[in-house]
């Protein structure tokens, strides 16, 4: 697939960005990366279409399932559960929203 190197950079592409302190997972990958024998080539492929694919779910469920996040309110997840089944939810008035 690729060099060693690349496969390498490619692997620390899809962690999480590295802070001032690296964390136990970089700094175990750095250690078998340095250490060929420790780690094949075709595990490190394996884990790295693992990393790639867990981006993508992860992307496509916040697409198609916005209120698993847990960040829409009460109104916008009963607006959009109505949507799914066909339905538009019904304008709410509140106090003091009332025209002349």
């Amino acid at each position: 697939m690729s060099s060693t190197r690349a496969l390498y950079r490619n692997l620390l592409r899809e962690l999480p960005p590295l802070t001032p302190k690296p964390t136990s997972l970089h700094a175990r990958l750095r250690q078998r990366f340095n250490r060929s024998a420790d780690m094949p080539k075709e595990h490190a492929e394996q884990f790295l279409k693992y990393l790639q694919c867990q981006r993508v779910y992860v992307t496509l469920l916040e697409r198609y399932n916005p209120g698993l996040a847990g960040d829409l309110d009460v109104e916008e997840h009963t607006r959009l559960t109505a949507r799914r089944v066909g339905l538009n939810m019904p304008k709410t008035f509140k106090v003091g929203d009332e025209k002349k």
